[in-house]
């Protein structure tokens, strides 16, 4: 559904600390692994370039509440909602599951944004009508 995503990897070594834990900084990366994989799953790259600019998506908000630890190894789900579309921005929660149990729960906003490339000026922009018209927000009892 384009408001729902899952995305599953086991934690690397080189994410954990020296107890083996995952490092906190490392829920964010896979936000974004599973932010990329969202966009890929609708055909879409969330990386674009034209002649004129390169478009991206700037964070303008990040959050993670812990819970539990995620160890080396563990597999962990990363389940991606659309909590909000804009005219300009995306927020998606995220909930991150080891054997169905929530470990932590996550979010970002990210905005649409243009880099000219030869003045490299940065501006907000509409979100592309193609994603738009991919994206519906998650009804709200995905979020319970």
């Amino acid at each position: 559904m384009p408001y729902d995503f899952k995305y599953t990897r086991r934690v690397a070594f080189a994410e954990t600390d020296m107890a083996g834990i995952m490092h906190f900084a490392n829920f964010f990366r896979l936000m974004e692994e599973a932010e990329h994989a969202f966009f890929r799953s609708l055909g879409l790259s969330i990386h674009g370039h034209d002649p004129v600019a390169t478009t991206g998506w700037p964070r303008v908000n990040a959050t993670c509440d812990f819970r539990a630890p995620l160890r080396f190894e563990e597999e962990v789900e990363v389940h991606l909602l659309v909590t909000e579309v804009r005219t300009r921005s995306i927020r998606y929660a995220f909930i991150f599951r080891k054997n169905r149990d929530e470990v932590a729960r996550g979010s970002i906003t990210a905005v649409c944004a243009r880099v000219e490339k030869t003045t490299g000026k940065l501006a907000a922009v509409p979100i592309p009508e193609d994603l738009r018209a991919l994206l519906q927000v998650a009804p709200q009892e995905l979020f319970n």
